[in-house]
């Protein structure tokens, strides 16, 4: 076998890089932290170290695999190693293997299904959407004696922001993740000494970006990124530290309902008309009547004067006839349903404007802190937000048609879409329908 020699000097990061040991680890968070030279680096000492070794790196397109790591890794192993552009995979002489793959989109996950590999690096993970990193998390298995692992890199903004965020950051783990699991190295450009030495004036580029990109790519802010939708909620300002609902008050709520998750959130306004999100629930898998049954447990006892509804709900099935409201309105206690406005533009504008005036959340609704402060513009739509990652868009939605009712102080009589009514909404009979 033909003698390798690695040149490069690890940063102190990069050293921490190296040496971790949790199943997945995220590094960077940041531009300039010397990402995809580590990632490289720590694929070619695993495979130089454990024979048989299975790798798959990927990205999102094809031009940036070849560009980031084909070239540079054929460049530095040239000679030892050989590589098939047929396969798209590096072979090591002691049988470890590097594949190299592409998720584009979702529908490219289905090249993976099935396969195995020991380790999986993914480089700028916050390009790929939670439901490709499912995929990829599936395929890291065998029953060899290799360890099992993943790797990540990653800036934050990006489709896949939310889900790096939650894993990595935040460690809202869910029921089948360990946070011992999970580690992420913080690296940014000042971390890099090799870069800093040969480019001095690549700080200064950075420092001059507008603010979004400069918090993100030159301090590795998770809190502020380009493209976020509602940089507003990124500030501490919003959240409602100990709130209490005060007397008098009107409360109404918001609902979105899909089996993939059901969303509600509860609004309080005052006296003056400002809004306080204070109660959240979501849950995915529940079906109407259960949901139903969640929903009179949250809204017992907190005199909701109606939940402004996704339309959809009115929309009556083929089988059976009967709309969802029907099927919500049948379990006692729940509050009275209107049909939400649901138009997406005019709705983020009032929550928009809803912030501007004095709207916050609660400290006990952090998921949905954690959703609106992952929203990320539309591709195509420059005042709408994207629909993906779908489970960060489900409260959000609530609020939207919480808001979208034109909620009014307690004083004042209650309206919904503009139309006022001159005492609480009661709900009509499901025998009329």
């Amino acid at each position: 076998m033909k003698r390798i020699l690695l040149s490069g000097v690890p940063s102190e990061k990069q050293k921490l890089f190296f040496e971790a040991r949790e199943k997945y680890i995220a590094y960077g968070g940041a531009r300039g932290g010397g990402k995809s030279w580590a990632l490289r680096r720590k694929l070619t000492l695993m495979c130089l170290h454990y024979p048989g070794l299975r790798c798959l790196i990927v990205r999102r397109s094809y031009p940036e695999l070849r560009y980031n790591h084909i070239l540079p890794l054929c460049a530095e192993l040239k000679g030892a190693v050989s590589y098939s552009e047929t396969n798209k995979q590096i072979v090591f002489p002691n049988g470890s293997t590097v594949k190299f793959g592409y998720l584009s989109d979702d529908g490219d996950t289905l090249q993976y299904q099935g396969l195995e590999f020991d380790v999986i690096a993914i480089d700028e993970a916050t390009q790929l959407t939670e439901y490709q990193f499912n995929i990829l998390k599936a395929c890291l298995r065998g029953t060899n004696g290799n360890p099992k692992r993943m790797y990540l890199t990653c800036n934050p903004g990006g489709v896949g922001h939310g889900w790096v965020k939650r894993l990595f950051i935040d460690g809202c783990m869910r029921p089948g993740e360990r946070a011992e699991d999970y580690r992420f190295i913080q690296a940014t450009v000042f971390d890099n000494t090799a870069l800093l030495s040969k480019d001095p004036g690549y700080v200064e580029q950075l420092q001059s970006l507008p603010e979004g990109l400069r918090s993100a790519w030159l301090y590795g802010s998770w809190d502020v990124f380009s493209g976020q939708f509602f940089p507003e909620a990124a500030s501490d300002l919003i959240v409602a530290r100990g709130f209490e609902k005060p007397s008098p008050c009107r409360i109404i709520g918001g609902l979105d309902y899909g089996f993939d998750g059901t969303a509600l959130v509860l609004v309080c306004a005052d006296r003056t008309g400002t809004l306080t999100v204070y109660r959240e629930f979501l849950c995915p898998d529940l079906t109407l009547s259960a949901a139903a049954a969640r929903i009179a447990g949250i809204c017992e006892g907190e005199n909701v004067d109606y939940i402004a509804a996704s339309p959809d709900l009115w929309n009556r099935r083929q089988d059976s006839g009967v709309s969802g409201y029907e099927t919500v309105m049948r379990t006692p206690g729940v509050p009275a349903l209107i049909r939400a406005d649901d138009r997406r533009v005019p709705g983020w504008r009032a929550v928009r404007e809803a912030f501007g005036a004095g709207m916050r959340i609660s400290d006990r609704c952090p998921t949905l802190l954690r959703c609106m402060r992952s929203l990320v513009y539309d591709k195509h739509r420059a005042e709408d937000c994207s629909d993906q990652p779908h489970d960060v868009t489900h409260l959000p939605e609530a609020l939207r048609y919480a808001v979208m009712s034109r909620i009014c102080p307690p004083d004042e009589p209650a309206r919904q879409n503009g139309f006022f009514k001159t005492k609480r909404i009661s709900a009509v009979p499901v025998s009329k329908y």
